[in-house]
């Protein structure tokens, strides 16, 4: 495994195979990143295990090589995530990529019950994957459905929730971690918290902390990355 701490004394193989951390910052898709990696270190065979939103920063695993072979045994991996839940105002990507479509009152809202409203998040539940999402529908993703405006039936999830802490509140913000399993969607959480509040909610900042053992702050940000592989790889 390459991480910004070892990469100093250490010489990747990446036809051979390497997992290796990215950072990976905010409007940039999963897809950018893998793509930015396979043109680095100039190898056909690069996947990640797990896909982050465009709207969301934080830990990947890009895996080369036949380090490929690892990416399912890591996919169902747990995640941490931190980030901000902004109350009364709703979106239908559930978060900030799309514009507000409904507002309203927070006036009645108290950090007492938001914290007892997030204690209610914890433990297994059914959860529906959002429709701005990655999920395939007849081979296709949802959000390819949903950004002309047609919603598909989705089947329920089973998740887990083992942390949902509330950090900070500074209304209509929320600042939260949360620790879940692999295939929760944090954005439906967020608009389930709205609802269960009855003032709506949408996810308006969210990064990946860790996924199992795995560390962002062992990350390498994509263009220390970039610099780090050229000195392997021929530049061509």
């Amino acid at each position: 495994m390459i991480t910004k701490k070892i990469a100093d004394n250490y010489e990747p193989d990446f036809e051979r195979g390497e997992i290796i951390l990215i950072d990976k910052p905010l409007r940039l898709s999963s897809f950018s990143i893998v793509y930015k990696v396979r043109k680095a270190v100039a190898v056909k065979k690069v996947g990640h295990a797990g896909t982050l939103d465009p709207m969301a920063s934080g830990l990947m695993i890009v895996c080369t090589g036949r380090a490929t072979k690892e990416i399912t045994s890591m996919m169902g991996l747990n995640k941490t995530y931190t980030g901000i839940i902004s109350l009364g105002k709703t979106t239908p990507s559930l978060d900030s990529e799309t514009e507000f479509d409904s507002e309203k009152s927070i006036d009645d809202i108290t950090g007492e019950k938001i914290l007892e409203t997030a204690g209610k998040f914890l433990g297994g539940s059914l959860q529906i994957p959002p429709m701005y999402s990655a999920v395939k529908h007849n081979g296709k993703a949802l959000y390819k459905f949903a950004r002309k405006g047609v919603e598909v039936e989705r089947k329920p999830r089973e998740i887990f929730i083992s942390k949902f802490d509330i950090l900070k509140i500074d209304l209509p913000d929320v600042h939260f971690e949360i620790s879940c399993s692999s295939g929760t969607y944090i954005r439906v959480i967020a608009d389930d918290l709205g609802k269960k509040l009855g003032c709506g909610a949408y996810l308006k900042n969210l990064r990946r902390n860790t996924i199992g053992g795995f560390d962002v702050d062992d990350a390498f940000d994509i263009k220390e990355f970039i610099a780090y592989s050229n000195k392997f790889v021929p530049v061509s």
